[in-house]
C-alpha cells in the first residue's frame, strides 16, 4: 500500500492508503483529519498542495487543475481532491498558495 506523508500546520502525518485512493474522498477525511479541503470537486483550491516527492507517479493534471491552478502546476502545486494515489508521495499544504494564483482569485470573486 502506498504511503502518504502530509506536511500541514507544521506537523508531518504519515499514513498508508489503499492503492488508487482519491486523497480527499477515500483517504483524507478519516486518515488525514488536518487535510485542508473544501468542495472535493476541483472548484475551490482549498485543498491545494505542493508535491515534494512522487510527482512522477501521479496522473497528469486534469482540466480542473489546469483551469484552477494555471502556472502553479509548474511549481508542482496540485489539488488533493484530484489526486489518485498509486505510489508513495510527500505533499505539503503549508503556505502553498500564499501568493494566490490568478485562478484562486477568480474563485473568490
Amino acid at each position: 500500500m502506498p504511503k502518504v506523508r502530509l506536511h500541514v500546520e507544521g506537523e508531518m502525518i504519515e499514513q498508508e492508503v489503499r492503492e488508487n485512493a482519491n486523497l480527499v474522498v477515500l483517504a483524507g477525511i478519516r486518515q488525514f483529519p488536518k487535510l485542508k479541503y473544501g468542495c472535493g470537486m476541483g472548484k475551490c483550491t482549498k485543498c491545494a498542495c505542493k508535491v515534494i516527492e512522487g510527482n512522477e507517479h501521479l496522473d497528469p493534471p486534469n482540466w480542473k487543475e489546469q483551469k484552477m491552478l494555471g502556472e502553479k502546476l509548474e511549481e508542482n502545486i496540485r489539488l488533493c481532491c484530484q489526486l489518485t494515489i498509486k505510489h508513495d508521495i510527500v505533499i505539503s499544504q503549508d503556505n502553498v498558495l500564499a501568493g494566490k494564483s490568478k485562478a484562486s482569485k477568480q474563485v473568490q470573486a
